[in-house]
């Protein structure tokens, strides 16, 4: 037993204590362009593609619902909208989609396909890079939802509460994350409460976690990110932390000590890093806001930002976008905006 001690150790207080954390420089500004008549919502997901074209993914529109009996009918309240490189508005894609209800993320793969999260409606939605063509669906929206008489409602899935359902449907998807071989990666929230891994053509291969706080636990993973030797990153903020998986989804490690991490993302490139935002809760604004630059083990290079509504303050962040590890778009849930953060060397130590 003894010999696996050090290991444990290591696996459990990777990240350490982020104490000396130095605050880095940044200027902020808010560079998207609406057009007439068009107002932002609460921005739940933004990502850029390889032309640094910009898209916005937010809860806005005209939400409607109609009751049957005992059960609700939902439609539209969602906006995906494209801007170029310097934010100016190019259109908005897939007006009145049939799963689009409550954004949850937007991502860019690789080959510039958007991918589209929905957590109401329990679905990813692939379009090509032009916004026009569906390639792909994964979940199912239900036609309609049922409102139990008790505090309690079933699954989407048919899956115990918090269970870490083993199956190809959704309860309330959050994130989207691919390896290097085009496997796909889902936090999925809700009832489910798990991580669920599929092959690059959307077949189920497995699920890790269910409800909880042990480290094959989560309490809600709320996004989630792979880095360039498949492993994941998933964020549980409830849990005040980050979990770490290989690419089979075995646990390997736990960051601690940023605080309630919520928006996760990794930047590209030979030296990669990991930003994670300790995003104030929706019921207390005045709490967190900080975004943290970390190392992939942890290791905490500096942070920047606190909750606010001034311009470098931060209002409940619930997408970080890190295509280039200097120039992060950051999507805002409470302040309704997305801000464009060009950040500066750190002070030297």
């Amino acid at each position: 037993m003894k010999r696996f001690l050090p290991a444990l150790l290591a696996a459990t207080v990777l990240a350490g204590l982020p104490a000396a954390a130095q605050d880095l420089s940044f200027s902020a500004t808010q560079p998207l362009q609406m057009p007439k008549d068009t107002y932002f919502g609460e921005a739940a997901g933004v990502a850029t593609n390889s032309k640094g074209d910009i898209f916005l993914f937010q809860r806005s529109g005209q939400p409607t619902v109609s009751l049957g009996g005992s059960r609700a009918f939902a439609h539209t309240g969602a906006q995906m909208l494209h801007f170029n490189s310097a934010g100016k508005y190019v259109g908005e894609i897939g007006h009145n989609m049939y799963g689009f209800l409550v954004p949850q993320s937007v991502r860019i793969d690789a080959k510039d396909n958007i991918w589209a999260v929905d957590s109401y409606s329990g679905m990813l939605i692939k379009l090509d890079p032009t916004g026009a063509k569906v390639l792909m669906t994964m979940g199912r929206k239900p036609e309609s939802i049922d409102i139990p008489e008790g505090p309690a409602r079933a699954p989407r899935g048919g899956a115990l509460p918090g269970a870490g359902a083993q199956q190809d449907l959704f309860d309330q998807a959050s994130d989207v994350a691919w390896d290097a071989q085009g496997n796909i990666f889902v936090a999925d929230s809700g009832n489910n409460t798990r991580v669920a891994k599929f092959t690059p053509d959307g077949v189920f291969v497995k699920s890790f976690g269910s409800k909880g706080a042990d480290n094959d636990k989560f309490a809600g993973p709320s996004s989630i990110q792979v880095d360039a030797a498949g492993n994941v990153y998933v964020a549980d903020p409830a849990n005040h932390r980050i979990q770490v998986l290989d690419n089979n989804l075995g646990y390997k490690s736990t960051i601690s000590g940023v605080g309630d991490p919520s928006a996760l993302c990794i930047s590209p490139g030979a030296h990669p890093y990991l930003y994670s935002s300790d995003s104030n809760l929706v019921d207390n604004l005045d709490k967190g806001g900080t975004i943290y630059k970390m190392e992939l083990n942890g290791t905490v290079v500096g942070k920047f930002g606190h909750a606010g509504k001034k311009s470098g303050e931060f209002g409940t962040v619930n997408e970080v976008d890190c295509r280039n590890p200097n120039e992060l778009y950051v999507g805002e849930v409470g302040n309704y905006r997305v801000q464009k953060i060009n950040l500066r060397s750190a002070p030297p130590s």
